[in-house]
């Protein structure tokens, strides 16, 4: 099982998502590939992606995560949790830190949903926080200096043990992607 995990008011018709089903498609068809779209609520999220963590995992199926800035904050606990690798992109540390500007109305572009980020959303995100990474062989961190959004050097420090990839430059979004998807499934063991 791969389940791609994307971030925060983004979609799996976001750039990065369209470019990893179609690469998993066109080489690796046998793959049961998850993209689901992620409630706004970060309690709903986490809920969805457990159960099909827990499915997989009862399945007997290899646990594989792809997750984006918040995304990759959720993989961190899936893999730390029950197994399985992780690709982490430009990942969010610590979002729960970061909510306090996204408190109120939000709008998601790829789902045209108008929603609330609410002050108990801050404290249900820091309940998924893996404060050590205790399996630092199951992570592939990618991460672009020039993240407008994230201070990468988070990252860094909490995945230094990890296998990582950092380029100059670059943005949130990862530019150049799609050329990190064979390292990618290579990491993740398809």
């Amino acid at each position: 099982m791969l389940l791609y995990i994307h971030g925060f008011n983004s979609s799996p018709r976001s750039d990065k998502a369209i470019q990893t089903a179609h690469y998993i498609q066109q080489h690796y068809p046998q793959v049961d590939f998850h993209q689901p779209q992620l409630p706004s609520s970060p309690i709903a999220a986490i809920t969805l992606l457990c159960n099909i963590t827990e499915q997989a995992k009862r399945q007997g199926q290899t646990l594989r995560f792809i997750g984006s800035s918040l995304g990759g904050y959720f993989a961190s606990y899936l893999a730390e949790t029950y197994g399985g690798r992780a690709v982490l992109i430009n990942p969010a540390v610590k979002p729960f830190e970061l909510f306090e500007q996204f408190i109120g109305p939000q709008y998601n572009p790829y789902t045209d949903e108008h929603y609330q980020v609410l002050p108990q959303h801050q404290y249900d995100v820091a309940q998924y926080n893996t404060h050590v990474i205790r399996h630092p062989d199951r992570f592939l961190v990618l991460l672009q200096t020039g993240d407008e959004v994230l201070d990468y050097r988070q990252a860094l420090h909490k995945y230094h043990s990890c296998e990582l990839h950092l380029e100059p430059n670059g943005d949130h979004s990862f530019v150049g992607y799609e050329q990190q998807l064979d390292k990618i499934c290579k990491f993740i063991q398809l």
